[in-house]
């Protein structure tokens, strides 16, 4: 259990059969009544947004999350195996649990998945990662890096916007989390 006080942004609570991460947290102590602590919620499984206000004190039952560390060994049909760091036992995921993060996803890539009751919750990859391109248009003599944005598809299959002296079989380093193109590497 863990007191309304105690709410800080990212902090995990269990609440109506969920579980949701606290991204905002308010005390208030009006001039007449009790305090209250006005939060703003985010369901770790579903992504949907919650506003809800708690008395100040209340109790809440706390969600205990593991991370572990995994490498992302090979893909088995629509399956991802991993392999756990420590013990080097496999967990096999479905597409979708691992949801979007598949298109910046290579094997011997290490990732933290976070779970809760042995449930997946989310997968956690590297906030940049190094990838080829395998598709783009070719770089053309006087392109500056100020000069605009061209499409190009990586070896993991994720499409990103490049500069246009950025040529195919060239290596870079991506932002995982905004998709965005971070410099050659």
């Amino acid at each position: 259990m863990i007191s309304s006080n105690d709410f800080r942004p990212g902090v995990t609570i269990e609440l109506d059969g969920n579980i949701w991460r606290v991204v905002e947290f308010l005390h208030v102590k009006p001039g007449k009544g009790s305090a209250f602590v006005r939060t703003k919620l985010k369901n770790v499984q579903s992504g949907a947004s919650l506003e809800r206000t708690f008395r100040a004190g209340e109790m809440v039952s706390q969600a205990i999350l593991e991370k572990r560390t995994m490498q992302h060994t090979y893909k088995e049909g629509d399956q991802y195996i991993f392999m756990d760091m420590e013990s080097y036992e496999e967990r096999r995921c479905s597409p979708k649990e691992v949801g979007e993060r598949t298109k910046y996803l290579k094997e011997e890539m290490e990732v933290s998945i976070v779970t809760w009751n042995d449930q997946i919750l989310e997968i956690e990859l590297p906030n940049t990662v190094v990838l080829t391109i395998t598709e783009t248009d070719p770089g053309v003599r006087g392109d500056t890096a100020t000069g605009g944005t061209k499409p190009a598809i990586l070896e993991t299959g994720a499409q990103i916007y490049v500069p246009l002296f950025i040529n195919t079989g060239e290596r870079i380093r991506v932002d995982t989390r905004t998709d965005s193109y971070l410099g050659r590497e």
